[in-house]
Formats: C-alpha cells, structure tokens, sequence
C-alpha cells in the first residue's frame, strides 16, 4: 500500500463520486443504451454567442481578468437581473464572475462554513452541495419534501430552524429544482422569507434554472431578502454554455468582499473568452432562454402524459428540464436496481432517485433535455420493460 494513502484530508474519506456520474458511467457501455440521465441541454450555444467567444480570441482576450470577473460581464449580469427578475445589484462590489455554477457552490460553501455548523436543506436535491458541506466539517440536515409536492413548507422550515438550533448557518434553496423540476410561486417564495428573516442564517438560493419556468415567471428569494441571500446562477442551463463554465454570485458587497478570497484561491479568475460570449448572451441573448424552453415545455407534456399512462405518480414540473416519477407498485422499489435492471434488459438510463438523497429512493429522474424522437423511443422502451416485469 502507498504510504500516502492515509495522508488524505479525512474529510475526503467521506464523500465520493456523485452516483449520478457512478451510474451513467456504469450504464454507458451498454450497447445501444438511450440515456436521459445528464442534466445538460441538448441544445447547442446559440450561433451568436459562439461568434462572440470566436471574436474574443481573434481580439486576444486571452489574459486573465480580474478576481471579480471584467467588468462589462458584471454589468450585463446586473442589467440582465434588473430586467428580468426586479432586482438591483452594484456591478463594481456585488457580483462575481465564477467558473460554473459549481464553482460558486464551493466558494460560498467554503466561504461561510466552519466546523460543527449545520445546513439546511430541502429533499430530495441536486447532490453536489452535501459533499462541500462535508469538506468544510459541516452537516447537513434535510427536510422531507415528499409529503407536500416536493415544495417545502414554511412550517417545516420553521420547525427545522428551531429544532436545530443555533448551529444552522445557511439555508439551500434551488428552484426551479434538480431533481423534480418543481419550482415556488411568488406567495410560497414570500412566505419562506418571512421565516428566514427572523434567524442569523445565510440563505444560499441556486437559481441557475430560472430562465426555463414554464408556468410563472420565476421570482427570486433576493427579491424579499437582499440582505441575507447569496443568489447563484449561471448560462450553462438557459443559454445551452455548459462547457463555457461560466456562473455567477450576487450577494451584498459585505458578503462579496469575503467570498471573493476564496474564489480566488480556488481559481483566480473565469475564462476571459467565456466571460466576454457571456456578455453576448445576457446582452443580445437576453431571450434566448425563452426560446428553448418553449421546446422544453413541449417535451415534458409528451413525457408527463406518458409517465401518468404508464402508472407512474409524478408531480407536474414547471420548470428545469426533469421530472421525478414514482416506481409504479409492482416493480423493483430500490431505485438503482431498478435502473440497472432497465438499463440491462431494455437499453434505457434514468437516474435513480437515491442519487438525491434518502428522500428520493423509490423515485427515478428522467431528463427530457433530449429529441422529441428521443424521448418517445424512451417511452417504448420504458413500457416495454414494464410490461415484461
């Protein structure tokens, strides 16, 4: 054995590979397997963005920018907020440029967190929070949402709030959702705010899925709470740029000046070619987001309705690219052998519901970020399988 082995930061020992990736690696040798498993539009980045990161070459942007991000990015994201979403921000000390939504999960999470505090979030969701919690030495605690639409109540937060005590540092929020594409409307927002308001804590709100809200236009946490919140969000998701890793972090100047000590440590700076398509994006894109999610809309009526007719209980998403169905009674009930059993016999991968938390088990994820002829190639397959089990 390597003497260095055991030399690891403990913290390490205690996370792992998200099983969203374990699982699609494990089903991705599967001849002739049909994946709705990743969550990453199957669109490509519009052709006037993808001119604007070609002209930055040409134009040698190709140092860094500063820590914060350049400046003409910073204010395209505060105008873009304003415009879409009433919120107002200062470009020069309120917003930073980050690599990825991802990125900023980890600077604010590293930024705030010590060990022996507590973070609070809803369940089942995205699994990429826990395991940063973690590194910092902090736990966290989930509320079941099961029970009320996938939606948390604000008297569940309430009661999680005073039960846990004095440790809870942040609060997570992440709507539209990954994993159940179920997003807050402006009253259950606002009511959520009026709990939070009463307590010390950071709430931490990932709305990177704000552009694809299908039913009402999306209304941020920052809107009722400016002073506590640390907004995230991204182009990855409503410009089709998942590979530009270009993310965002809004949050009071005071809260700015201590993350940005961490990002910089982290990784300096965004890419300057990504950061000047962004400005494209958020400038003469601004409706392109709109755009795809009318074709998304589409899709997850096609696959909702075939989901019900297929016996699957399913909350109706309004808005991401998911839905999280119910396993019908009858069939496997642990989510990965479910999926692994579909996967082998019938050539289709969705992600199990366990890869979110306890809260997800007996549920799987189905991505409908993928072709109408896709999708209903997917349907076939997934009656088939049920049928034949």
């Amino acid at each position: 054995m390597n003497p260095l082995t055991n030399r690891f930061n403990k913290q390490v020992e205690k996370i792992a590979v998200s099983l969203i990736r374990q699982f699609d690696e494990r089903v991705s040798g599967i001849d002739d397997i049909l994946k709705l498993t990743l969550g990453e539009p199957d669109f490509n980045t519009p052709e006037h963005i993808k001119e604007a990161g070609e002209k930055a070459i040409q134009n040698n942007f190709s140092h860094y920018s500063g820590m914060a991000g350049l400046p003409d990015v910073r204010m395209a994201a505060t105008a873009f907020l304003k415009q879409k979403y009433g919120l107002d921000y200062d470009a020069t000390k309120e917003v930073l440029v980050t690599v990825g939504v991802t990125e900023a999960i980890s600077a604010t999470l590293l930024a705030i967190l010590e060990a022996g505090d507590k973070v609070l979030l809803p369940a089942p969701i995205y699994p990429g929070y826990e395991p940063v919690i973690t590194l910092a030495g902090a736990k966290a605690v989930y509320m079941d949402t099961t029970d009320n639409g996938f939606v948390l109540s604000p008297e569940k937060l309430a009661a999680t709030l005073e039960a846990e005590g004095s440790a809870v540092k942040a609060v997570i929020l992440n709507y539209p959702s990954n994993p159940t594409g179920v997003t807050y409307n402006r009253q259950e927002v606002q009511a959520l705010a009026e709990v939070l308001r009463n307590y010390p804590v950071f709430v931490i709100s990932d709305e990177v899925y704000s552009e694809l809200s299908y039913e009402e236009e999306h209304v941020s946490i920052a809107e009722f709470l400016p002073e506590q919140t640390i907004l995230l969000n991204g182009l990855s998701k409503s410009h089709a740029m998942t590979g530009w890793r270009i993310g965002f972090i809004f949050a009071p100047a005071i809260l700015t000046a201590e993350i940005i000590k961490v990002h910089q440590y982290l990784v300096t700076a965004a890419s300057t070619i990504s950061q000047k398509a962004a400005v494209e994006a958020l400038v003469q894109g601004i409706e392109d987001g709109a755009k795809m999610g009318e074709e998304y809309r589409v899709r997850r009526d096609f696959v909702y309705d075939k989901l019900k007719k297929l016996g699957f209980e399913v909350a109706k998403p309004s808005g991401a690219f998911y839905l999280f169905a119910k396993i019908p009674a009858g069939q496997i009930q642990d989510s990965m052998a479910f999926c692994v059993d579909l996967a082998e016999k019938n050539q289709l991968a969705l992600i199990p519901g366990i890869a979110f938390g306890q809260a997800g088990e007996g549920y799987v994820r189905i991505s409908y970020a993928a072709s109408r002829e896709a999708l209903a190639e997917a349907m076939k397959r997934l009656e088939a399988y049920l049928k034949n089990n």
